[in-house]
Parts: C-alpha cells; sequence; structure tokens
C-alpha cells in the first residue's frame, strides 16, 4: 500500500490539491483499495485508488486497471441516474486512481444499518429500482460493452475466489460450480455492478448513491440480483432467531426490479447463484466476517442440500431458508 504523503505529493502534481496544509486520511473501505478523505483547504473530497494484492488472508490478485473501470462505470450511469452515484472531480488512467465527491455524515452506510438490524422496506424498493434502471438502460448498448469488455477482470475478482475456489472445496457440488463459472464468462446481456453490496451503498434521506463499482462488466444482470439478495439471506441468519424483517426487505427488492426491469427468465439464473454465493461467503476467499462457525455450518448444510435440487425460484430457496433458520430458536 502506498504512503499518504506519497499519495499526496502525487496530488500536488497533478493539481487535484493546491492548498498547503493540505491532507489526507485514510477511511475503511473494502479488501481491494486505498481511500482518503483528502482536506484542501475549504475542499472535502474523496481519493481512491486500487491495489494490485486485496487485503485478505488469501492469494489474491487483481490488475488496478480496474480502477479506470470504475469511474467508467460512475460516468456512464451519471448519465442517466446522477444521484446514484458520487460526483467526479478527477480520474488518472496513469497512475491509476480518481478524485470524487465527499458523501458525509447525511449518509449511512447500508452494511451497517443491516448489521444493527435496522431495515426499511423503502431502502429494498430504492435498490432494485436503480439497479433494474441501469440493467435496463444499459441492454444492448454497443459503447457499455464495449468500455466494460472486462471478463478477465472479473474472473478475478468474482469468478475464480467465489466460485472456482468455493467449488474446489466442495467436490460433490465442484462440477456445478465449474459450470457456472464457464457459463458466467461468456455472459453478455448489460452493464453490472459487480459488487452490488450493501457495504456498498450509502443512503440518505433523498439519495441512494453506489460505491466500490470497480467489477464492472457487461454480462449477467443476475449476478448483481443474486450478490444483493446473498446479503439480506446472511444478515437474517446472523440475526436469527430475532426477526428484524429480512423476508420482506428480499419481497421489495425482487418486486421493484421486475416492476422496472420485468425480465421472467431472469429468476433462475438468479437463484442458482444465490446458492453458491451463499456458500462462498463461507468457504471463499472473501468470507462473510459476521458468521460463527454455527452459522457457517447451516449454510454448507443449506447449500449442500439445495443446489443438487436444481430449484432455483426464488420463492422456493426463500420459503426453504426461513423454515430452516427455526433451528436457532
Amino acid at each position: 500500500m502506498n504512503e499518504p504523503g506519497t499519495l499526496l505529493e502525487l496530488l500536488r502534481r497533478d493539481g487535484v490539491v493546491r492548498a498547503s496544509d493540505a491532507r489526507l486520511t485514510p477511511l475503511s473501505g473494502g479488501v481491494s483499495c486505498e481511500i482518503y478523505l483528502v482536506e484542501d483547504g475549504t475542499e472535502h473530497f474523496v481519493v481512491k485508488r486500487a491495489l494490485a494484492k486485496l487485503n485478505v488472508k488469501a492469494d489474491w490478485y487483481a490488475d488496478i486497471i480496474r480502477n479506470r473501470h470504475e469511474w467508467e462505470y460512475i460516468r456512464y450511469v451519471a448519465n442517466f441516474l446522477p444521484a446514484a452515484v458520487p460526483a467526479l472531480r478527477q480520474c488518472s488512467s496513469t497512475d491509476n486512481y480518481f478524485a470524487m465527491e465527499y458523501l458525509n455524515s447525511g449518509f449511512s452506510n447500508w452494511k451497517q444499518l443491516l448489521l444493527a438490524g435496522k431495515t426499511d422496506w423503502e431502502h429494498a424498493s430504492r435498490a432494485g429500482k436503480i439497479l433494474a434502471q441501469i440493467h435496463g438502460y444499459s441492454t444492448g448498448d454497443a459503447e457499455a460493452m464495449r468500455l466494460f469488455d472486462t471478463t478477465q477482470n472479473f474472473f478475478q475478482l468474482r469468478i475464480e475466489p467465489y466460485l472456482l475456489a468455493t467449488g474446489a472445496k466442495h467436490p460433490a457440488l465442484c462440477p456445478q460450480f465449474e459450470t457456472e463459472a464457464a457459463r458466467l464468462a461468456g455472459a453478455r446481456e448489460c452493464l453490472v455492478h459487480g459488487d452490488f453490496s450493501p457495504k456498498n451503498i450509502l443512503v440518505g434521506h433523498e439519495r441512494m448513491v453506489l460505491l466500490d463499482c470497480e467489477v464492472a462488466w457487461y454480462g449477467e444482470p443476475a449476478f448483481d440480483i443474486a450478490f444483493l439478495l446473498n446479503h439480506f439471506f446472511l444478515k437474517s441468519l446472523l440475526h436469527a432467531p430475532r426477526d428484524v424483517g429480512m423476508r420482506r426487505m428480499i419481497e421489495k427488492f425482487w418486486l421493484e426490479y421486475q416492476n422496472v426491469r420485468a425480465s421472467p427468465e431472469i429468476e433462475p439464473r438468479t437463484g442458482r447463484l444465490l446458492l453458491m454465493l451463499m456458500l462462498a461467503r463461507v468457504d471463499g476467499k472473501s468470507p462473510a466476517e459476521y458468521l460463527d462457525p454455527a452459522r457457517q455450518l447451516f449454510i454448507r448444510d443449506f447449500v449442500s442440500t439445495e443446489l443438487p435440487k436444481e430449484k432455483f425460484s426464488l420463492r422456493h430457496i426463500t420459503d426453504a431458508w426461513f423454515k430452516e433458520l427455526d433451528v436457532f430458536k
């Protein structure tokens, strides 16, 4: 990881920072980047730069060109949903960083709200609507297909660490994981965020803002849907036996997505990916940090039972999941 002082010198050189007493403060974020709050006189903004080796225990490397994919995603979405992404200030393809709007205390991180058991159905509906609008707007867009021809990046950040690494630990399920990995690698339908997770979504009174879109890819929309739904399922497991309303969040998100972008054929693809991503958050390269051993075992047992059935309707998976959660009562 680069030192803040070195990055500050780079920002001065590029004219991004002007005040003599400007300073950088590290911000918490994901495992894949360094991110700083920049205080430049009276101006406050954020600078982000990708890491070549991600901050996880496993050896997980990815091309830092994904930094450019992220700001290209922000620029693309800003054309039709400007409030749903942070405003960009400066982008550098040579040094792989970009500067963007600082979203202050008027926003809450959605993951932290869900970890605290604070659910709001309106948040789920807004997320479903935004995601469906992005998927719908970009479907069949040749320019988006060109900009986000990033399957290699998606392989490094999602297919290998989430599907192939997980399948390798479960020999009985491995053929299904490998088949799905190959299918994803060949998918080309619309612009996919790739990390559509509550940790990357800020909620305010009037805006819901998407962050951390460095996995952006022109591919399979079911991945984004399953990725977010997986977080709702895992949070319901975290809080069990307490019912914090996660089932209703699942239903609201899915209903709003379908209302905006009706796509019946996407449901079985979403259900299959959902089950695989559940197991990936236990045995993949990015395990969920909040699941204790008993809950990890619950997921292993659930996926090992459900995935071979090949019943991938969301209603079936949801009914089975919440019925099995009764074990924690």
